[in-house]
């Protein structure tokens, strides 16, 4: 079986998605990017059963495969979804004293994970996810094809 290309690829695909997170959220330095994301990675992954996180994470480029499941205490419970504003306020909770998470980090995240992942196995997965994956997930856009694959 050959390489998957996410492996052979795996600097490529993270660069191109850091460079998306940080230019949305208007963030200086990789390290700010890096930790907003895998707040927002925490935040979503603490509402799905261990299998679901791995389904997820599945659909995911490699290196934001290794986030999503780093350090996951998998024997917590899951939560229920809540409002966007306080999901944002968690997201921000995470490393308190070293995140400066912008307001929009959700919908940031979400955008570059949409921009780097496959639609069809995205959205699949998501349908397969509690109430309120879908709508965590959700990005606004005039131009669908902004949303369209980067790194292929």
């Amino acid at each position: 079986m050959p390489m998957p290309w996410t492996y052979r690829h795996a600097s490529k695909e993270w660069r191109a998605f850091l460079d998306d997170v940080k230019e949305r959220m208007c963030l200086q330095s990789d390290n700010m990017a890096y930790t907003a994301v895998d707040a927002v990675f925490q935040v979503f992954r603490r509402r799905l059963t261990a299998q679901q996180g791995l389904d997820f994470a599945a659909v995911l480029p490699s290196v934001l495969r290794a986030i999503f499941v780093h350090r996951w205490d998998v024997s917590d419970h899951p939560v229920p979804f809540t409002g966007r504003s306080e999901l944002v306020a968690e997201v921000k909770q995470v490393r308190v004293n070293h995140n400066l998470t912008p307001d929009n980090a959700i919908e940031a995240t979400a955008w570059a994970v949409r921009r780097c992942t496959d639609k069809r196995d995205f959205e699949r997965v998501l349908e397969k996810m509690p109430d309120g994956a879908v709508a965590f997930w959700h990005v606004d856009v005039d131009d669908p094809s902004e949303l369209e694959q980067r790194v292929i």
